[in-house]
């Protein structure tokens, strides 16, 4: 599934994104499962609200990390294309 800067997404129903302070580690919280998340991902779904669209947490990433708008789009974009195809994500 392909995702826009105008997408705004949300975890869907029995996701979520949380902190485990023990480990220092961001796991996606899912029925019976957990994934952790890298950095990475864990940087960009702290911005999945389900209200603001993928065009703000692409710009705020890209101020946040000083890096190339486009470059950042990419890797977020195909990150939330993912997820999204797995059901973790929803518009």
């Amino acid at each position: 599934m392909s995702v826009s800067e105008t997408s705004v997404l949300k975890f869907t129903r029995g996701h979520r994104l949380q902190h485990d302070r023990v480990r220092d580690v961001w796991l996606i919280q899912a029925p019976e499962k957990a994934f952790i998340a890298d950095p990475v991902a864990a940087a960009i779904l702290r911005l999945v609200d389900g209200t603001c669209p993928l065009s703000a947490i692409i710009d705020d990433l890209a101020a946040s990390y000083q890096a190339p708008r486009d470059l950042i789009a990419t890797d977020v974009q195909a990150l939330l294309a993912s997820l999204l195809d797995q059901k973790v994500l929803g518009a």
